[in-house]
């Protein structure tokens, strides 16, 4: 199955389930990919996260019931995940701007989220480099933190500044920004600030070590202002590289930033033949 196809069987299967316990891995698996990997893409094709998605979606449908007078505030809570009538209310009140309980009322203006599509073209034939390069196993060293895929587009740069606001930048200068995860099936993954381990002894201990296997690697180029530059070359790996990749498919839950300190820096993702 292809990376279009397998999109947009998560798609479905979301609105097929939408008031099911939603698991994300369940979720991924209707695409053929780890949940590492759906949510990244998801969030990067979709601009939004697919907690963000559900959640929107849940709360629309809830809106359109109320609306109709078809159920219970209560009900409503039960069927679209909520624990209590209180936390639906919170929910419900921040997307739509009004109570449950006015969503009942003749004419009350309720917000809506239609389902997703996912669309991928072609636009202008456009050139993309890349290339495809097996490495060797390696070793980093540096700091990491786990993030959740819903916050972590603006958690992330905050770790950077942190790193070097507390002064562990003049031990590991963040040569690689490694994003991985060990198969645990959840939102949530690691992302490190690494340097490769070459020359790097006597560090303090705080700072732990990563083997990176041997892998064959899809390597992008990435050139001009960070951090846009890097945000529109994930664009259009997602959007436009990996729906037309015959050759190859992803491999392995990791995706490597590698900064040079110019100019030009690189987006690394594991890739194997189909």
């Amino acid at each position: 199955m292809n990376w279009v196809q397998g999109m947009q069987n998560a798609i479905r299967f979301i609105e097929d389930n939408i008031t099911e316990e939603l698991d994300c891995t369940k979720i991924a698996k209707q695409a053929y990919v780890s949940s590492f990997h759906f949510q990244r893409a998801f969030s990067i094709l979709c601009g939004f996260t697919l907690g963000e998605y559900i959640r929107n979606r849940r709360l629309t449908l809830a809106g359109m019931e109320l609306s109709s007078g078809d159920i219970k505030v209560v009900d409503a809570a039960v069927k679209y995940g909520y624990d209590s009538s209180d936390s639906f209310t919170k929910a419900f009140t921040r997307f739509h701007g009004i109570p449950p309980s006015s969503a009942r009322k003749k004419g009350a203006n309720l917000k809506s989220v239609a389902p997703v599509k996912i669309i991928f073209k072609l636009e202008g034939g456009s050139v993309m480099d890349y290339k495809i390069e097996a490495k060797e196993a390696f070793t980093v060293i540096g700091t990491a933190r786990e993030f959740n895929s819903d916050t972590s587009y603006a958690d992330i740069p905050k770790f950077w500044g942190e790193h070097w606001e507390c002064g562990d930048g003049e031990h590991i200068c963040g040569m690689f920004g490694i994003c991985y995860d060990n198969d645990n099936d959840t939102k949530l993954f690691n992302y490190m600030i690494a340097d490769t381990i070459d020359g790097k002894d006597g560090l303090p201990d705080k700072f732990i070590t990563k083997e990176i296997p041997a892998k064959t690697w899809a390597v992008f180029p990435v050139n001009g202002e960070m951090p846009k530059a890097l945000q529109d070359i994930n664009t259009k790996i997602w959007s436009e590289w990996l729906p037309n990749c015959r050759e190859y498919e992803i491999d392995g839950n990791f995706n490597i930033e590698m900064y040079t300190g110019s100019d030009y820096n690189e987006i690394w993702i594991p890739m194997k033949k189909k």
